[in-house]
């Protein structure tokens, strides 16, 4: 079993990568999101690899820049009631947004933020929290509660607005304003520090 991949990269697309490691090349089906966070074609790089054999596919390799998102993914295909390799990659995609808020989301039954935050279907974050719900405390996760302490406080509901007012399209604002609630400060924050992150990642470079 492969448990580990260093080498080149020597190619991805929109949902897999090549990585070349003693002559080999292997190819490996990421997140979006860690493929973006990977170097260019030619760059060393490294994840943690699960494997998935098909019947009529073979063996798929599936890759994780940390332990902890194999763990989740993993977690997921193992507790999630009709989940299988691919869609528990989806689950981790929309889960990485923050994984201690998405830990905290489930404990705490709060559907409306996995809807809306993470956005999960409805039905999809009820099937998410009962099969989790009594597993994610013993879940060991890094970073602390950002978007959800945002959300809660209202300031990520004002900022959202305020964006739409200034003209940004509602996909673009999200999606900002989303990378901006996981670099939150420790303590209390406003409307105000929360709006002027998201700016700087809306501004051109």
């Amino acid at each position: 079993m492969i448990a580990y991949i260093k080498g080149k990269l020597i190619a991805k697309t929109e949902d897999r990568a090549v990585i070349e490691a003693g002559g080999i090349g292997y190819e490996v089906f990421f997140c979006a999101e860690s493929l973006n966070s990977m170097g260019d074609q030619g760059t060393e790089t490294a994840a943690f690899i699960a494997e998935s054999v098909s019947m009529y596919g073979g063996t798929a390799l599936y890759g994780f820049l940390s332990a902890e998102e194999k763990n989740l993914f993993e977690l997921f295909r193992e507790a999630v009631p009709n989940t299988g390799a691919k869609k528990a990659l989806d689950y981790l995609a929309k889960a990485l947004k923050s994984l201690p808020d998405f830990k905290q989301a489930v404990i705490k039954n709060d559907l409306k933020l996995l809807v809306t935050i993470f956005g999960f279907t409805a039905k999809t974050a009820e099937k998410l929290i009962a099969a989790l719900k009594y597993k994610m405390p013993d879940f060991e996760t890094s970073g602390d509660e950002n978007i959800r302490r945002s959300w809660k406080s209202g300031a990520y509901a004002q900022v959202l607005s305020a964006l739409a007012t200034l003209g940004f399209k509602a996909g673009e604002a999200k999606a900002a304003l989303d990378a901006a609630g996981t670099e939150a400060p420790h303590g209390p924050e406003n409307a105000e520090q929360l709006l002027k992150r998201t700016l700087k990642r809306l501004s051109p470079k």
